[in-house]
């Protein structure tokens, strides 16, 4: 993928949360009759501005886009004519400031159980939960677990797909010694299994839990029949044809698709021996695959391509859907776990029960937006949300800076029955923004790492 199949996605994604976030503040605003001067989508030099609207507001898309602002008529800020007055921000009830502060963050969380609700409405296709087995001394071999299994249930909660099993895995992980598992064996029994959980963390510096207990999605075998073959390509060639079954590449025995790709790959511009059955006769010739690039890195093509599955794709996928009632309550519900979970990651990581390194900058936010998108439209709104989840909780945390902070002050206000004094928000935004440079250093420092580490 170039450098552009993840930047645009990354920039359109995060510039359509930030102006979702910044519209809730103005909306608000506006329906509290507050004058609102500027509206900016990115911070730094205007690249587009406008003026519209009753009051002229100033519409400003900015240079750097990792944020926006709302800037309303402020007394703290310049002198208010008397007739404007009633329609500065700090001239409002303390209700009214809450509503318009809290405003933004409550657009993000709604926006995703849009988003999620449109994925599940229209249907997403996911890998089933099958498993395969990686270690006889692992977690899962313990447990009785073999590969083929599929994974229906945890404790009482259904599963239908692979990320519904890591997602109800994830959650467990934070705050059970162990869960039951219920899954249908490859010859069709209904089997609970206890799993232990202990040891097994959410850890970057670790492999993802599912992969800590020995799992990882089921691979079926793919023979390495030959479905079709590019005109001209190495293969062509060397005789191959739609219909072949490699056997034997330099002499090693070949048994699945995978390794003859994994063969393939690892050659690129080198002279391979190929060997390969074609109605029961054993034929041979010299291949060199084409060199390729793949995700940055340079591989080899022989120019075929594996045949269908017999099973076809239902034994791997499967297609989940809603009506849009039970739609509209299923992306409530998952915006809600994502958001108490997001809550109870960064708990953890204040009480040092799990490690800053789980922390992301935008950098890996870049990276999961490119792949999702790559893997297509469905995928990508579930990223959006989970990102819309994060900027709205994140936004909520009582940090003064964020809306949260504000939010803080005005609960304070509503009990001592006045505002907080100015010497005391000012010592508060110094010490916010601390905070919120100190956890931006650390996810670029982690950002940087994963690049580096690879």
């Amino acid at each position: 993928m170039s450098i552009f199949q993840y930047l645009i996605p990354f920039v359109v994604g995060l510039g359509l949360l930030i102006l979702i976030h910044e519209l809730g503040h103005y909306s608000v605003a506006r329906w509290c009759d507050v004058k609102v001067l500027r509206f900016s989508v990115g911070f730094g030099r205007p690249l587009l501005k406008w003026r519209a609207g009753k009051d002229q507001t100033e519409w400003v898309l900015a240079a750097f886009p990792l944020g926006g602002y709302v800037k309303m008529l402020d007394e703290r800020e310049g002198e208010v004519s008397d007739a404007e007055r009633p329609r500065a921000f700090t001239q409002q009830s303390v209700w009214r400031r809450f509503a318009i502060v809290a405003a933004g963050p409550l657009a993000n969380l709604a926006l995703a159980v849009l988003l999620y609700w449109v994925v599940f409405v229209g249907g997403v296709e996911e890998l089933r939960a099958r498993v395969d087995v990686t270690r006889p001394d692992s977690v899962a071999a313990q447990a009785g677990f073999v590969s083929g299994d599929e994974i229906v249930q945890v404790g009482d909660e259904t599963v239908r797909t692979w990320q519904d099993w890591r997602w109800r895995l994830l959650k467990a992980v934070l705050d059970e010694p162990a869960i039951d598992v219920t899954v249908v064996t490859a010859e069709g029994a209904r089997v609970t299994r206890h799993v232990s959980l202990l040891g097994i963390t959410i850890d970057e510096e670790k492999n993802d839990p599912v992969a800590q207990l020995g799992f990882r999605p089921h691979r079926p075998v793919i023979p390495p029949l030959v479905g079709e073959v590019v005109a001209d390509g190495p293969a062509a060639l060397a005789g191959l044809r739609a219909g072949d079954t490699v056997v034997e590449i330099d002499g090693t025995l070949i048994e699945d698709w995978t390794e003859l790709v994994e063969q393939v790959s690892a050659a690129p511009g080198r002279a391979m021996q190929f060997a390969w059955l074609r109605d029961g006769v054993r034929m041979a010739g010299t291949l060199t695959p084409e060199a390729a690039e793949r995700n940055g890195e340079r591989v080899g093509r022989v120019g075929i391509m594996v045949a269908p599955l017999p099973e076809g794709r239902e034994a791997m996928f499967v297609t989940v859907s809603h009506g849009p009632i039970e739609g509209f309550g299923k992306a409530v519900a998952q915006t809600w776990e994502m958001s108490t979970f997001s809550l109870a990651m960064i708990g953890r990581m204040l009480t040092g029960e799990l490690s800053w390194k789980n922390l992301s900058g935008p950098v890996t936010i870049a990276d999961y937006a490119g792949q999702s998108a790559q893997m297509g439209l469905d995928h990508y709104l579930k990223f959006l949300a989970l990102i819309s989840i994060s900027l709205g909780v994140l936004n909520l945390l009582p940090i003064p800076v964020l809306d949260g902070g504000h939010l803080l002050y005005y609960v304070i206000e509503m009990l001592r029955g006045g505002p907080v004094p100015e010497r005391v928000m000012e010592i508060g935004q110094q010490v916010g923004l601390a905070l919120l440079v100190m956890l931006m250093a650390f996810a670029f420092y982690n950002d940087i790492n994963r690049l580096i580490s690879g």
